[in-house]
């Protein structure tokens, strides 16, 4: 469950609500946030919220931590940070190693008298820095290589090689995050993705709160700057679009060149049918 704010085209703004709300229809898998962005909460806020759930669906709960605002809208940021600015990597710290100090004793930060699950932390990142953090941290890291493909193999290398056994993670563990897109054509995926790709192409230009995810007919008749296309082309070409086949293959690629204990399939389809189809071929390919 992502934290993003006034973004017109992802609708999800509080993580800890929506996973309560899975968590309680469901009874096996795990949820996660994905993540609470921490500059914009108290840390204790943030624990106690988590614990609580922990407490309630022990075992089940991932506690997915982040950076960054989660809106290009500075009044937005404002708003959430009650004026305050973004936050220093060292500010930043701080507070996450607060975080975990109260998720640590979580006891005192649990709403619930005498549970003593607590989530399981992670930390999310898109830069070399954020998985170095994770490294000293002994936090285990999700790497948002759908977004920052070029930092993908720099910053898991940096994680493990500096990375430091702790209560929460005893060795280095990976999640990557991939777009991934399945249709029975490569045609159709292309069709399919190109929403996504224009509100990529929005928040590139610093507009990605303002854009809406058009329908496939709709995204087909827009036209970029022919150097964003070729931008939007190479980020493209890193995730795994295409056929069951291409898929497979791409996946397969990614995994093996990232050795991630755990690929997150990430599906920006404007149709819910068309999106969950993708899903079904990607399993189906994947057990063949």
């Amino acid at each position: 469950m992502a934290e993003h704010h006034r973004y017109r085209s992802v609708a999800s703004v509080a993580p800890a609500v929506m996973s309560a709300h899975l968590a309680a229809k469901t009874s096996g898998i795990r949820i996660g946030s994905g993540g609470v962005l921490l500059t914009n909460h108290a840390p204790l806020v943030i624990a106690e919220q988590f614990s609580t759930l922990a407490a309630v669906h022990p075992g089940r709960i991932d506690l997915g931590i982040g950076r960054g605002p989660g809106t290009s809208d500075i009044n937005t940021v404002r708003a959430l940070r009650r004026g305050a600015d973004q936050a220093t990597h060292a500010e930043y710290r701080t507070s996450l190693v607060e975080l975990l100090e109260y998720l640590a004793h979580a006891n005192e930060a649990r709403v619930l008298t005498g549970a003593d699950t607590a989530p399981q932390p992670w930390l999310l990142s898109s830069s070399v820095a954020g998985a170095e953090l994770a490294a000293e941290l002994g936090l285990p890291l999700a790497f948002a290589h759908h977004i920052q493909p070029g930092n993908t193999l720099e910053a898991l290398g940096r994680y493990r090689d500096r990375f430091l056994p702790s209560r929460w993670c005893q060795t280095a563990r990976v999640l990557v995050s991939v777009e991934t897109l399945c249709a029975p054509t490569e045609a159709e995926a292309v069709y399919l993705a190109r929403p996504a790709l224009l509100a990529m192409a929005a928040a590139l230009a610093g507009h990605g709160g303002h854009a809406t995810l058009l329908s496939p007919a709709k995204a087909a008749a827009h036209s970029l700057d022919p150097e964003v296309e070729d931008r939007l082309a190479q980020l493209r070409a890193t995730q795994a679009h295409g056929t069951p086949q291409t898929v497979q293959r791409r996946l397969s690629t990614i995994a093996a060149q990232t050795a991630a204990d755990e690929l997150m399939l990430s599906t920006p389809v404007y149709d819910m049918e068309a999106r969950t189809r993708s899903l079904a071929l990607v399993a189906a390919a994947s057990t063949t």
